[in-house]
């Protein structure tokens, strides 16, 4: 077993990118002319960002803005899941973004099973909110990441733990 290499497959994003690219985004918003006077604000919780804005075209374009500031540092868009604009008090509009983060069972089920049919060569397990794979050629692990990497898979995936 020593000497089997492994990897392991996880959905997470880098905490510090994403409070980064609220920043940027805060820090456009305050001085670009069509947000002029306007309410616009992004509010990091747990679990989701709340976007308050005066209606929901500042409400639109302030995602866009996000989304373009995430990409440019790095986050995969996959991770923001965007709900419903509602309207909130005093004239203003309220959007909840939740945040995806870790494999669901099924989902690490689904990427288990399509490993193991299409490498027979290696050896996925389950752990938690994880698939680690491995094998006794690091080849075969290289030629798994390739493959799940051109799959357009519902949750951002990465590849950590390469040994």
């Amino acid at each position: 077993m020593a000497s089997d290499s492994s990897f392991d497959i996880v959905s997470d994003f880098d905490q510090q990118e994403l409070v980064n690219a609220l920043d940027q985004a805060r820090r456009e918003i305050a001085t670009r002319y069509d947000f002029k006077g306007s309410k616009v604000a992004f509010e990091l919780g747990k679990e989701a960002i709340t976007l308050t804005a005066d209606d929901e075209y500042r409400a639109g374009a302030a995602k866009d803005l996000f989304e373009s500031k995430a990409v440019r540092r790095g986050l995969s868009l996959k991770i923001f899941d965007w709900g419903k604009v509602e309207p909130a008090g005093g004239g203003t509009v309220r959007q909840e973004i939740k945040l995806k983060r870790g494999l669901t069972s099924e989902q690490a089920k689904e990427l288990s099973k399509r490993v193991r049919e299409t490498f027979p060569k290696t050896k996925p397990v389950i752990q938690g909110d994880a698939v680690r794979v491995s094998a006794k050629s690091r080849d075969e692990l290289q030629a798994v990441i390739a493959d799940l990497k051109a799959l357009d898979y519902p949750v951002a995936l990465q590849f950590t733990n390469y040994r």
